[in-house]
C-alpha cells in the first residue's frame, strides 16, 4: 500500500451569520421620522417663542378657519390639514409619536411600499382633522402631532398585522388581509381595539396615560384617523409578496 503525502491545506474559517440589526425599519419610516427629527430641531434651535407660535398658526391646523370668510384669512387653510401632522410641541411629544410609528408604521410601510404609504399618510391626516374640526366647530384651538396618523396605521395594521394561531411565525406584513367582519371576529383585533378605545375615552375624560404632554390631547384626531386606517385599508393594500423559503426576524406584533 502506497502512502502518498498532500501538502496540508488550510481550513477556511466558518462563515459568520449575517448580523440581525436592531432596528429594522423600512425606509419610509426612517425618512417619516427623520423628517419629523429635523423640522422639530428647526422649530427648537432656530426659532423663539414667537416665532415658534407663527410656526404652529401657520402650518397647525385651527377648525376656526373653516368658518371664517376667505377674505379675512391667508391661504393656510388649505395645507394645514396636512402640514399639522408633522410638527411637536415637546421632545416627549414627538418621542411618543415616534415609537409608535415604528412599532405600526413598519409592518404597513413595509406591506403597502413607500408611495402608498406617503398617499396614506396624506389622507389619514386629513381625515383624523376632519373629524377633529367636526367635533370641535369654529374652536380656536391649534392641532398638532402626527397622532392621527399613527392611529390610522393602528386601525390599518388590525387588518392585517396581529397573527393568528397557524401564522404566528410569518412576517406581520406576509399575513392576508382581514375583512372587516372578519377582523372583528378576531379576539387579538377586538381585545387591542377595545383597549385602545378605552385609553382614547380616558383621555377625552381628563385622565393623562403614559406618554402625557401635559398639554390637551386631540381624542378626536385619534378616532378619525384609526378609524380611516381601519375601515379603508383595502384601498390602499396589495397583495403580499410570496412567503421566503429562508426564515426572517419578522415584525410581528404580539398582544
Amino acid at each position: 500500500m502506497d502512502d502518498t503525502n498532500e501538502p496540508h491545506q488550510p481550513t477556511e474559517p466558518a462563515a459568520k451569520p449575517p448580523r440581525t440589526p436592531i432596528f429594522n425599519l423600512p425606509g419610509a419610516i426612517v425618512a417619516t421620522i427623520g423628517l419629523l427629527a429635523v423640522i422639530y430641531a428647526g422649530q427648537t434651535l432656530l426659532l423663539s417663542d414667537s416665532g415658534v407660535d407663527a410656526l404652529f398658526f401657520d402650518f397647525g391646523f385651527i377648525p376656526l378657519r373653516y368658518i371664517t370668510p376667505l377674505s379675512e384669512q391667508g391661504p393656510q387653510l388649505f395645507w394645514t390639514p396636512l402640514t399639522y401632522s408633522l410638527l411637536h410641541g415637546s421632545i416627549e411629544h414627538i418621542l411618543f409619536n415616534g415609537l409608535w410609528l415604528m412599532a405600526f408604521g413598519a409592518p404597513v410601510a413595509r406591506r403597502i411600499g413607500w408611495v402608498r404609504y406617503t398617499v396614506f399618510w396624506v389622507l389619514a391626516a386629513v381625515a383624523s382633522a376632519a373629524l377633529q374640526a367636526v367635533l370641535n366647530w369654529g374652536d380656536a384651538a391649534v392641532l398638532i402631532g402626527a397622532s392621527g396618523v399613527v392611529s390610522a396605521l393602528m386601525g390599518a395594521a388590525c387588518r392585517f398585522a396581529f397573527p393568528s394561531e397557524r401564522r404566528a411565525t410569518v412576517p406581520a406584513h406576509l399575513n392576508p388581509r382581514l375583512s372587516i367582519a372578519e377582523a372583528l371576529r378576531s379576539r387579538t383585533v377586538v381585545m387591542f381595539m377595545l383597549f385602545w378605545f378605552a385609553g382614547n375615552l380616558l383621555i377625552a375624560v381628563g385622565v393623562p396615560l403614559i406618554g402625557d404632554t401635559g398639554q390637551p390631547i386631540a381624542w378626536e384626531a385619534h378616532i378619525g384617523g384609526f378609524v380611516f386606517g381601519f375601515l379603508l385599508f383595502s384601498l390602499f393594500d396589495r397583495p403580499p409578496p410570496e412567503l421566503p423559503s429562508v426564515s426572517e426576524e419578522a415584525d410581528i406584533l404580539q398582544s
